[in-house]
């Protein structure tokens, strides 16, 4: 296929119609003033949030803004870029803008920025709202949907005017009387949702503006400096010559992709535009082809650091560090991946295609294997190391550490460049991608990209910095890169010619900052109308009439809550980005599937259920018929868009397993698991994520039996799930009385955690019987003072039985739920029993078994042929 054809097939309307519209705006204005505006306008918006991400403001005395502000001016740029980038319908003029929408989105930007330009006025009228603030809360309300349905299609705007719709009408006679409530007048309505940090001002745009825009800046940055070209020529080089290697290159590339891309429609551009048509030409179908894309791409969502944003907000939600959401992130994203590069593996398999490499399979498998052990390792220790040579470095220089640190990085960047300079820059043409020099070749020209990304995991690990910090440094970083990596390869290649190089770092650098600020439009709209409706659930209280609802439908029965979870989850995924998504369903839904598994003696961590929730939000992106990831494949495809989608949905099972696993084992999330077994879950995991694969794909050595495949899949559950099978013989658990209590708790182990049965009310009356996890402090004070201190939590006597008496505000009891006059009904202690983990050898044998039935059966068909 020549580079005439590619262009001819990536020519087409529908790709950039999908790609403009979704992320970062189909209009392209024809006179000098519409693209002046969109060029600057988003300019200074990535300018703003990089001068409030600074310590400048605070250094000079200038600029300086509390959050509620910040989110103003954030949303301001969002919705007045939604007006000018997004046509309002299909049928809009995409070049040229109407005076009608200028002034409605000057109008929308007054509106979202009126907390900035009047804060002071605003706040010395809390709770009494003049005609001016619901003026302009209702104007901004009712443009904010417009910008969030211009930018992201009907459905957000419409999930939000539903709940809007009960905020004002919940009192109406002709609902259910579980459903009803009093209803709000406007002026409450519009403060609650305007003009406090309850409604659109909250936790979610809080989280865009601090966070979330720097982290898609960087990641557009590092995009137009080459690292996207860099990652994808790398993927192909060390696996194009495999057996269906475009494929598994394409499953690397947008792993890749995905450490910095936080949406799977341009995860699917950015690197299906060059690895669908080397699918195709190896033999992979147009709808194959396509969908393995597009199951990469939304893999790439669940990778760490960025994931979408979700790892930002779950810091705020759960309650959790940055770097615990990554470590339960990390394994399940990482055991998919390799999931899904073994089911390509299959797929070839299947479809007879031969590799160019006469390498075993098996010693290109553990070479593999290999290789990312020693990356792990590598850049791991990397980054221990510079974390204890940085602390020795401190204590004996002390302030001057900083300046010493700044000079070897570098001294070690322009060692990278040189190095890089020796040989010439990676071209981006089909051809390039077709005949790639080796591996070590291209690795060598893109060194450094690596640093910045290396600096990122270093601050954000090690030195714990916040989010917006790391990503703050991290993306000045990557503004020196753009801006010296090409004078400084003109220099060591003698070329000469610097000043016009530095020209164009400083033109990347301004099309890389106008492209992040721009895929920002969406998002920023999604948080904002995201904040209308978590204000509604708020002021309603309908996240509890649904709560229990959904708990009556499931009968209380856990398994069945979480298909029904599950399936919100997909349905408003279907409308919903998965960041709007995941706030919606972990704000209703979040809390009953804790409390619902606590009664059904299951302790369910409240990171794993957002995980399974941010999981089933992201399946949505591949879920016919709506999936717009799956639509900007088959365009490049030419495949057939519902067929690519159900084909993508079925290469996804295993992602939609995962939240299953990890709500029932949290062994999978690494939540209270030590180092050495941290590596024991990973290897199990992957083998049983791999055998799941082969026995849904139908196919191991050689093409399996119905039985064997059923074998495969019940070894796959067994190694998943080795707990399960024990517990039928031997309980976990045994019971011990309440009034054990503050004795257990002064002889359990240092820093552990104390399993008690709660009976009591809510403060709806309805009776609660669940079990909870407390913490108990350091070993050495009495049982009472370890409670108090650790859980928040003190207990009262009456006559042998114990009550819960007083509970520390933001403490772990009361945010665990429990509630006061509870008693301690029982304790549960781990029994005596065999460990779990002698299930893993039937299963290994079934699978050997399998193994070795299925190479007989090859063997003799290698014979007969």
């Amino acid at each position: 296929m020549s580079d005439k054809t590619l262009d001819s097939d990536l020519n087409n309307t529908d790709l950039d119609n999908i790609v403009g519209d979704s992320d970062v705006g189909g209009r392209r204005p024809n006179d000098a003033f519409g693209k002046s505006v969109l060029w600057y306008l988003p300019l200074i918006w990535a300018i703003y949030q990089l001068w409030i991400a600074s310590p400048l403001p605070y250094m000079l005395g200038v600029g300086v803004l509390n959050d509620t502000q910040t989110r103003s001016i954030h949303l301001g740029f969002a919705v007045i870029l939604a007006f000018l980038a997004f046509p309002a319908f299909k049928s809009s003029p995409r070049h040229r803008i109407r005076a009608l929408t200028w002034v409605i989105a000057i109008v929308a930007a007054v509106s979202a920025s009126y907390l900035w330009w009047d804060y002071r006025g605003v706040a010395d009228r809390t709770g009494a709202p003049n005609t001016t603030d619901l003026v302009i809360a209702g104007i901004g309300i009712v443009l904010l949907l417009e910008a969030a349905r211009r930018s992201l299609g009907f459905p957000l705007m419409g999930v939000a005017l539903f709940f809007l719709a009960y905020v004002f009408f919940g009192s109406w006679s002709g609902l259910p009387d579980i459903v009803q409530w009093k209803g709000a007048s406007f002026e409450k309505a519009m403060s609650h949702m305007w003009l406090t940090s309850e409604g659109v001002f909250g936790v979610a745009l809080g989280v865009s503006s601090g966070f979330v825009f720097l982290f898609v800046l960087f990641g557009s940055l590092l995009n137009q400096a080459g690292a996207g070209n860099y990652f994808l020529q790398l993927a192909f080089a060390a696996l194009g010559h495999l057996r269906g290697g475009p494929a598994k290159a394409a499953v690397i590339a947008s792993a890749a992709t995905g450490l910095v891309s936080g949406s799977s429609i341009a995860n699917v551009v950015t690197t299906g535009t060059f690895t669908i048509p080397l699918m195709k030409k190896v033999g992979f179908p147009a709808t194959k082809a396509g969908a393995i894309e597009v199951s990469s791409s939304i893999n790439g969502v669940l990778t760490p650091p960025v994931m979408g944003a979700v790892a930002f907000l779950m810091t705020e939600y759960v309650g959790i560090s940055y770097v615990e959401v990554v470590k339960t992130a990390i394994v399940p994203a990482a055991i998919s991946y390799i999931a899904l590069v073994y089911i390509v593996h299959l797929e070839a398999l299947k479809m007879g295609m031969k590799a160019t490499s006469t390498t075993h399979p098996v010693k290109i498998i553990l070479a593999s294997i290999l290789v990312i052990a020693l990356s792990i390792i590598f850049f791991g220790g990397a980054l221990y190391l510079s974390g204890l040579a940085v602390g020795a470095l401190s204590g004996a220089v002390g302030g001057a550490s900083i300046w010493i640190i700044v000079a070897l990085m570098l001294v070690g960047y322009i060692a990278a460049v040189r190095f890089a300079a020796k040989g010439p820059d990676l071209d981006m043409s089909l051809n390039a991608i077709e005949n790639l020099p080796p591996t070590k070749v291209i690795f060598k020209t893109g060194i450094h990209y690596l640093m910045p990304i290396m600096l990122l995991m270093y601050l954000l690990m090690i030195e714990r910095k916040s989010p917006g910090l790391s990503a703050f440094w991290s993306t000045i970083f990557m503004l020196f890169i753009l801006l010296t990596q090409n004078p400084l390869k003109a220099y060591f290649r003698g070329q000469g010619e610097i000043g016009r190089h530095i020209k164009e770092g400083l033109s990347d650098i301004a099309e890389g900052m106008i492209s992040g600020a721009r895929n920002m439009i969406g998002l920023a709209a999604a948080m904002g109308v995201a904040g209308i409706i978590v204000g509604s659930v708020t002021l309603t209280g309908i996240g509890q009439v649904m709560a229990e609802f959904v708990e009556f439908l499931s009968g209380g029965n856990l398994l069945a809550m979480l298909f029904f979870v599950a399936l919100i989850s997909i349905v408003l995924g279907m409308g919903l980005p998965t960041t709007a998504n995941y706030i919606v369903v972990s704000s209703l839904m979040a809390g009953v599937v804790v409390e619902l598994g606590a009664q059904n003696g299951l302790i369910v961590p409240l990171i794993a259920v957002h995980m399974f929730v941010f999981y089933f939000g992201i399946m949505a992106d591949v879920t016919p018929p709506v999936g717009l990831a799956s639509f900007a494949a088959a365009a490049i495809s030419k495949g057939d868009p519902l067929k690519t989608g159900f084909q993508a949905f079925f290469y996804s099972i295993r992602t939609a397993l995962l939240p299953f696993l990890f709500i029932f084992n949290t062994d999978l999330l690494l939540i209270d698991v030590g180092p050495i077994q941290a590596v024991f879950v990973f290897i199990f995991a992957l083998i049983a994520m791999l055998l799941f694969a082969a026995g849904t794909m139908n196919f191991f050595v050689v093409k399996s039996k119905l039985w064997e495949s059923a074998t495969l899949l019940l070894a796959a559950f067994i190694l998943f799930q080795p707990g399960f099978f024990l517990n039928q013989f031997a309980p976990e658990f045994e019971t011990r009385p309440g009034s054990a209590v503050l004795q257990m708790a002064e002889e359990a182990k240092s820093d552990s955690t104390l399993r008690v049965r709660l009976v009591g009310e809510d403060l709806y009356g309805d009776v609660v019987d669940a079990r909870y996890l407390l913490p108990v402090g350091p070993k050495g004070d009495s049982g009472e003072a370890r409670l108090f201190d650790s859980a928040g939590l003190e207990l009262r006597n009456e006559e042998g039985r114990f009550y819960v008496d007083n509970l520390n505000f933001g403490g772990a009891a009361e945010q665990l739920g429990i509630d006061f006059d509870w008693e301690v009904v029982e304790l549960e202690v781990e029994t005596d029993r065999p460990p779990k983990e002698l299930f893993y050898i039937p299963a290994l044998l079934m699978v050997l078994m399998v193994i070795a039935l299925q190479v007989r059966r090859r063997r003799k068909l290698e014979i007969e042929a």
